[in-house]
């Protein structure tokens, strides 16, 4: 990226901002994070760091476990919530489909998701040759 003139105060000092390599947001100067050769942004540094486990049975476990003796079930997220909701109204739908529905990042989207399939809220399904999620 091109050093840019950054003005403040009447001073003026050059500032050179980096493009991440996943997600090509615009990273300040010193908040890119390096991994594998890549400039990441901290999010996408932290999803390569720590990646959604959608079929994880010790968080069903640990979920169910805590849910035990709570009448309410599970507290959601507003996310979450709004995920379930157009669930509700369009039926099984492809992710991608669902995260431009929410004005989310597919990443983020895959986070919640992970969320909501350890407490048993969606599931998976593969319809002609196609992932979508649905509500259990």
């Amino acid at each position: 990226m091109e050093p840019k003139e950054v003005r403040n105060n009447s001073e003026a000092k050059w500032e050179v901002s980096m493009q991440c390599e996943r997600c090509h947001d615009v990273i300040a100067d010193g908040e890119e994070k390096k991994f594998h050769g890549q400039v990441l942004c901290e999010d996408c540094y932290m999803d390569l760091l720590s990646p959604p486990k959608a079929c994880d049975p010790w968080a069903v476990y640990s979920a169910k476990s805590f849910a035990k003796g709570n009448d309410r079930g599970p507290e959601l997220n507003p996310v979450q919530q709004k995920i379930l909701d157009v669930l509700r109204v369009e039926g099984p739908t492809e992710p991608k489909n669902l995260s431009e529905m929410l004005h989310i990042k597919e990443t983020d989207l895959e986070r919640e998701l992970a969320a909501l399939r350890h407490i048993e809220k969606v599931k998976g399904q593969l319809r002609n040759g196609k992932r979508v999620i649905m509500l259990m």
